[in-house]
């Protein structure tokens, strides 16, 4: 299954991609993770340390050319060896975890997205998958990727929010625009919400929702660790990665 984790900056979608992979990995399952995000975190998230990131395909300008060329664009490029050439193995236990990094499509050459964003596309779409294995693509904040079309070969959306007005009104953005593609298998993830708050009414949002309280552990190490794994409260963690399988109808 491919998934795409959108959502405004700052609301966790790395946290959660990350302990999505992580939570999928340890049942034995294989896991594509594609950063598409200009931060370039998804890797710090899962543990590596800023010099084990690989350059991301976004500066790849040599790369980028070869396979769409300049001017007139390839939009059918030729990527069967990249996935292998340019991802990097994560470690962990059970089943295999490995990162693409994109990063910030806008960051291509300085100017015009298209050519990188193409390349994305073909990658996405090439990763065809086994019954026990998954995409996870840790989208830039906002809705620019949904404005380029480059979920159009995911299976399904994370549209992740704080408990504001002002995440859950960008949530109800994306979700509205994802439907427009045709991408109606979304869950609505709202993070660090506290006991009791209720998700106002807001149109747009997805009907499917789950919901993570604050952690204090992922709290007290941000200043000291990247990682968001390994939490105190790893086992709350999985429950919800299990509910959020649950909702997109692929529990395992």
């Amino acid at each position: 299954m491919k998934l795409a984790v959108a959502g405004k900056g700052g609301v966790g979608k790395t946290s959660i991609t990350a302990w999505l992979a992580d939570h999928l990995a340890r049942k034995g399952q294989s896991v594509w993770m594609v950063d598409a995000d200009t931060a370039l975190s998804l890797g710090q998230a899962c543990g590596l340390s800023r010099d084990e990131l690989p350059v991301p395909l976004a500066k790849r300008e040599d790369l980028v050319a070869e396979r769409i060329g300049r001017g007139i664009l390839n939009l059918t490029p030729e990527v069967d060896d990249l996935p292998e050439k340019l991802a990097v193995t994560l470690p962990g236990v059970g089943g295999r975890k490995r990162l693409l990094v994109m990063g910030g499509l806008g960051e291509a050459g300085g100017g015009c997205a298209c050519a990188a964003n193409a390349l994305l596309k073909s990658l996405l779409a090439h990763l065809i998958l086994g019954p026990d294995a998954w995409v996870l693509v840790d989208l830039e904040a906002g809705v620019e990727h949904l404005g380029r079309g480059t979920v159009a070969s995911v299976d399904g959306l994370l549209v992740v929010s704080e408990p504001s007005r002002r995440g859950l009104e960008t949530a109800a953005d994306i979700a509205r625009m994802a439907r427009d593609l045709g991408l109606s298998r979304q869950v609505l993830v709202v993070n660090r919400q506290p006991d009791g708050t209720r998700i106002p009414n807001i149109p747009g949002l997805p009907g499917e929702v789950a919901t993570l309280p604050f952690l204090p552990d992922l709290a007290r190490r941000q200043l000291d660790t990247g990682s968001v794994l390994d939490l105190e409260e790893e086992a709350q963690v999985d429950d919800f990665c299990a509910g959020l399988l649950d909702r997109l109808g692929r529990p395992l």
